[in-house]
């Protein structure tokens, strides 16, 4: 059994191949129904999926994005103190029960930190299906544990990634989303309906519990060691568990139905950090802010909100976080968990 790597045996420009494939089934998306409760139509109806030309129900893209990310754990991440963000993500078409998923790794930055105890790891991952078409695309950096304090750095090779993606860039899957029937979707507010600026609060909030996200994170066959060993983790710098930041993600997607019910596919990840960590017993807020919008090149059936996620923990307020997300210096409130900018597909 492979036991992980440092952050000393990561090398520049090496390309890691994950085990194992995974083929998921109706079962995988009703295990994350059952976890999130997501309520957006596609992913909801088979008919109402196929009225609007997907070939199936979609998986949540979130789901997909988990599998791949948990493939990679074991080779980028085991020993990760903490994933501190994401860049260039790109959803490059849909996945459905029966696909099989695998997934690579190139290791494209590092950089020690000044402790020499740690050190910085940029990936970039792919995932691809069992045709070799790839599905999706994302850049992560994670803080890395050394084995041994002593061996010699690294040179530094750290790339500064984009730090959004543009319309352009973006993947748009061969659907006609004017044929998403508004009124079985909760919502008749499509594109036009938005403005930059906006801001949405997103109801109720959610606890943590510890069975879901131990469950979430098997299913994922996320082997980071932060999130399962209760013993080991009582002499880490947090004391206990780390919940999966994915599973945070996830819920933070579920609960912007109330807001966001016919942005029904993501195309990009433009940039996010786990601004905090949670832990099961702690009540989770969402809201979101439309930064910007985008027409679509030769579509006119589907625009693009480009959309920030915040998510608090143990602060229930009415209104969006607003200044109040940022202490003193600009950095998180401790109060802050999750603050992600994704590009979504709204019909318009």
């Amino acid at each position: 059994m492979s036991s992980g790597r440092y952050f000393e045996d990561f090398s520049v420009g090496e390309t890691l191949v994950h085990a194992t494939p995974r083929t998921l089934s109706a079962g995988d998306a009703a295990l994350y129904q059952a976890l999130y409760g997501g309520r957006h139509l596609p992913q909801s109806s088979q008919p109402a999926a196929q009225a609007m030309g997907y070939a199936d129900r979609p998986l949540p893209d979130w789901l997909v994005f988990h599998i791949v990310f948990g493939k990679s754990v074991p080779d980028v991440s085991r020993h990760a103190m903490a994933n501190l963000g994401y860049a260039e993500g790109r959803f490059l078409g849909p996945v459905y029960a029966g696909d099989t998923l695998s997934a690579r790794s190139e290791i494209i930055g590092l950089k020690e930190n000044s402790n020499g105890k740690t050190g910085l790891v940029m990936a970039r991952t792919t995932g691809f299906n069992a045709q070799g078409a790839p599905v999706l695309s994302y850049i992560r950096w994670v803080m890395v544990k050394k084995h041994d304090a002593a061996s010699p750095p690294p040179d530094t090779v750290w790339p500064t990634p984009t730090p959004h993606l543009t319309a352009a860039e973006l993947h748009l899957p061969e659907i006609d989303f004017s044929r998403l029937d508004t009124a079985l979707s909760g919502s008749a507010r499509r594109f036009d309906d938005y403005e930059i600026g906006e801001k949405l609060s997103h109801g109720s909030g959610v606890t943590m519990e510890e069975a879901e996200h131990m469950m979430a994170t098997r299913a994922y066959q996320n082997t980071a060691e932060v999130h399962f060993d209760a013993l080991a983790q009582q002499q880490s710098r947090f004391g206990q568990r780390l919940i999966y930041g994915g599973h945070i993600i996830s819920h933070a997607h579920a609960m912007s139905f109330n807001g966001l019910e016919n942005m029904v596919a993501l195309a990009g990840l433009n940039g996010g950090s786990h601004a905090g960590p949670v832990f099961a017993g702690d009540t989770l807020y969402g809201w979101s802010q439309v930064l910007d919008k985008a027409e679509l090149a030769g579509r006119d059936d589907v625009g693009a909100l480009r959309v920030r996620h915040i998510m608090l923990k143990n602060r229930d307020q009415s209104g969006f976080p607003g200044p109040a997300d940022r202490g003193g210096g600009g950095q998180n409130a401790p109060e802050m968990v999750l603050d992600l900018d994704i590009w979504g597909l709204m019909p318009r």
